[in-house]
């Protein structure tokens, strides 16, 4: 699927990534793939680098206006559209173009990629050649595993267009990366359940993609989170269910019958936390549920008594910063490996919070160069 866009003319506490593993690009050039050794880039964690900044830190270090070239045009290739956190993050991209156009006063181009599924790697590796056989100055990309968009990456730096990881599959040889902290999402998630089950009881979790760098992250940050405060939480069913709703719906029937203690199940995004109310519900079990990314349907969830928490990572916020952030390497400015984009745990409690309120947002300041 393809969308081009155009434009012309907690009382909660809100988490931002700012641990990691350095090595980022910080000359002032385009491109930083000359930034990371070969052995550091194969050990890259975006959760742990040091050089990690929040988009509010990078403007403070380069100054608030981004000069921005008329007639810029940049690539993005996302997941499937299917999923409301993608469309959500692409409406991101939407505001963010019209924000340089107005602001700027000239033609400005993103042009939006999406595979028609989650599991269409080779879509997404044929959609990043493409941008770049079209002569893109940049690409946004947020591929499926960390492995399937490697060649697409390699080419793309090849032909000197910079490549920002946008959340999700890691791209070790990335030039930098744009996302929340995945080991914090999961880290919260646990401290929100703990608290509400009085820091005991059987709990269940369901992975997405076994490839997917995200899902592993938010899974250690739960069982860490449980491991490093001795907390009588215990985890006694955990699966991949691969992004899928249905599938996590069907985990979470067998394991309400198979442990009939269970007190909370954690989901790696909402879609499948979605499916596990539905079970929940099926079961008539009392089961507190626990998503992330805080898509708009988990936040009518939460208000209609289905879904119990989820820890948005804010997608629509997360590609104006990554837009951004490509603009400012573009524009020859100092940039991290890493800069980190807000997430908070959502419940009743403040769900019907703005957004931009809870992570306190303010838009770029772009200029025409």
């Amino acid at each position: 699927m393809k969308k081009k866009i155009v434009a012309v003319m907690l009382a909660t506490a809100m988490v931002f990534s700012l641990a990691a593993c350095g090595g980022g690009k910080t000359d002032g050039s385009a491109s930083g793939s000359d930034s990371k050794t070969e052995a550091s880039a194969e050990e890259f964690n975006p959760d742990s680098a040091e050089d990690a900044m929040t988009i509010e830190e990078l403007r403070d270090a380069n100054g608030a206006d981004v000069e921005v070239e008329a007639g810029l045009k940049l690539g993005v290739v996302e997941k499937s559209l299917s999923n409301e956190f993608w469309r959500t993050l692409q409406e991101g991209y939407e505001k963010a173009a019209d924000n340089v156009a107005s602001a700027t006063g000239s033609d400005f181009d993103i042009d939006v990629e999406a595979t028609t599924d989650e599991s269409d790697e080779t879509g997404q590796q044929t959609m990043a050649e493409t941008l770049t056989s079209q002569g893109v100055n940049a690409l946004m990309l947020s591929p499926i595993s960390d492995s399937n968009l490697t060649a697409a990456v390699e080419n793309a730096q090849d032909a000197g267009i910079p490549v920002v990881n946008v959340n999700d599959g890691l791209i070790a040889s990335a030039d930098y990366y744009v996302g929340p902290n995945a080991y914090q999402n999961g880290q919260l998630a646990a401290e929100w359940i703990s608290n509400q089950l009085g820091d005991e009881g059987e709990v269940a979790i369901v992975i997405g993609m076994a490839k997917a760098f995200a899902a592993r992250e938010r899974t250690a940050g739960f069982k860490d989170w449980i491991e490093d405060n001795n907390s009588k939480l215990e985890v006694v069913a955990e699966q991949n269910a691969d992004w899928d709703r249905q599938k996590a719906k069907e985990l979470a029937s067998t394991w309400i019958q198979q442990h009939p203690d269970l007190k909370a199940i954690f989901c790696n995004n909402d879609d499948m936390a979605l499916g596990v109310v539905e079970a929940v519900k099926a079961e008539n079990a009392d089961i507190l549920v626990v998503g992330v990314d805080g898509i708009g349907e988990a936040y009518d969830s939460i208000r209609d008594g289905g879904l119990d928490a989820t820890v948005d990572s804010f997608p629509y916020y997360m590609a104006q910063v990554a837009t951004e952030v490509t603009l400012r390497a573009l524009a020859g400015q100092k940039i991290p490996s890493v800069v980190a984009t807000p997430q908070a745990l959502i419940d009743s409690t403040n769900v019907d919070k703005d957004a931009a309120d809870i992570i306190g947002w303010t838009d770029a300041s772009y200029v025409a160069k």
